[in-house]
């Protein structure tokens, strides 16, 4: 069983939508206990860092959450939801992410010409930089679905994806067990699917 995290933060219903699609036995849970029976996890977000953290921490779940990665159990963060998988974010301040991945969260603007228009909206391709589990199903170049503004810098190991956008931004990652994907699986028609099935059949079957 996949769990989504329900925090108060994300696009839930079409994320589980998506896990539908593809056969996926899917629960969306703000319980601990069902997180921890999961055999995978998966982490949405959209909105400010500080605010995010602030409600994953008040329920809970960050605990469960980072101890259950910890003990090996595969996590997939999504766009927000993988930026809180680093060390800590920049964005408005500082604020101390879970911890999962060496890393920082930083304004986009820092990499990108100033001409380019901030958030990155819209569909962009993928440029593999490492072998990953996630990608079994997609190729080098498919194009995925992208909202942001911030991005994760300082985390070169760790980097399985990025994106070009007057730069190259980094837009997946793969730390063992541990997933995200800075853009939209859910929306981002068959190649999100695709990525998605992938992480269901990481490790075995659900």
């Amino acid at each position: 069983m996949v769990a989504i995290v329900d925090y108060g933060v994300g696009n839930l219903f079409s994320l589980k939508s998506s896990l539908d699609a593809i056969g996926a036995d899917v629960t969306v849970t703000s319980d601990e206990a069902v997180v921890r029976r999961a055999d995978r996890i998966l982490l949405p977000g959209v909105g400010a860092f500080e605010d995010a953290a602030n409600k994953l921490r008040a329920t809970g779940l960050d605990r469960v959450v980072t101890e259950e990665a910890n003990a090996g159990k595969p996590l997939l963060g999504i766009c927000l939801g993988m930026q809180m998988l680093f060390e800590k974010s920049l964005e408005y301040g500082e604020h101390k992410g879970l911890g999962l991945i060496p890393g920082e969260v930083r304004p986009i603007s820092e990499k990108i010409p100033a001409t380019l228009k901030i958030p990155q909206i819209g569909w962009n391709a993928l440029r593999f930089r490492r072998e990953s589990p996630l990608f079994k199903y997609i190729k080098d170049g498919d194009h995925v679905y992208f909202v942001h503004s911030y991005a994760a810098m300082e985390c070169e190991e760790s980097v399985i994806a990025d994106t070009e956008y007057g730069a190259y931004l980094t837009a997946a990652v793969a730390k063992d067990n541990v997933f995200g994907c800075q853009f939209h699986p859910e929306k981002s028609g068959n190649v999100g699917l695709a990525i998605l099935r992938a992480f269901v059949e990481y490790g075995g079957t659900v």
